[in-house]
């Protein structure tokens, strides 16, 4: 097994990057976060996980240890693969996700990709004793939640009035924000990886 990488970033593809470590390129599927926080051309480190299957071996890349260990749950639930928990993680963050979870927000999760009412559902029923570990109780309190979701929205709608489109000004807006961010922060931040992204 495979749990974690450390090289120089080559190439970024989608969400596709290329890792040189002391010569042997890794290729790695990750994460919205894993890929605001890279840049090409520059020292990475990212937790992994390594599938292997009939017809390819996959490497995953994680932001972090919390991301990749609610990924490995996440492909335990019936229906889930890792191409789908991928864009789950990627369309929400671990505490958030958690917190749809929690508060059995079915709406929330059929708003990501690949997600069905009943997925969505089913995701509920075998996730709700298993993610606490993953909620941060402080950004849930009522006033922060507000704030949170309100900077978000009006950052999502500046990065569509620039011409992103919803879906993706939505995962920009997710992998950057921080709870002590102003919109104008979050806007730059979420630019800023974009481009990476396009390099």
């Amino acid at each position: 097994m495979i749990g974690r990488i450390q090289g120089n970033l080559i190439t970024i593809d989608d969400n596709r990057l290329l890792v040189d470590v002391h010569g042997i390129g890794y290729e790695l599927e990750v994460t919205a976060a894993a890929l605001a926080k890279v840049v090409v051309g520059v020292d990475l480190e990212l937790y992994t996980h390594f599938t292997v299957r009939e017809d390819a071996q996959i490497l995953y890349g994680f932001a972090n240890q919390a991301e990749r260990d609610l990924f490995r749950v996440l492909i335990r639930v019936n229906g889930v693969g890792p191409k789908m928990a991928i864009g789950l993680l990627s369309g929400m963050g671990t505490n958030e996700f958690a917190h749809s979870i929690m508060a059995q927000n079915v709406a929330a999760l059929v708003q990501l990709p690949g997600v069905g009412k009943k997925t969505a559902e089913r995701l509920v029923v075998e996730m709700k004793d298993k993610v606490a570990q993953w909620i941060d109780t402080e950004s849930l309190r009522p006033d922060r939640t507000e704030e949170k979701t309100g900077f978000q929205n009006e950052a999502e709608k500046a990065l569509v009035s620039l011409g992103y489109k919803p879906q993706e000004a939505s995962r920009l807006v997710n992998s950057v924000f921080r709870a002590s961010m102003s919109i104008e922060e979050i806007v730059k931040a979420a630019l800023r990886s974009g481009l990476k992204q396009l390099l």
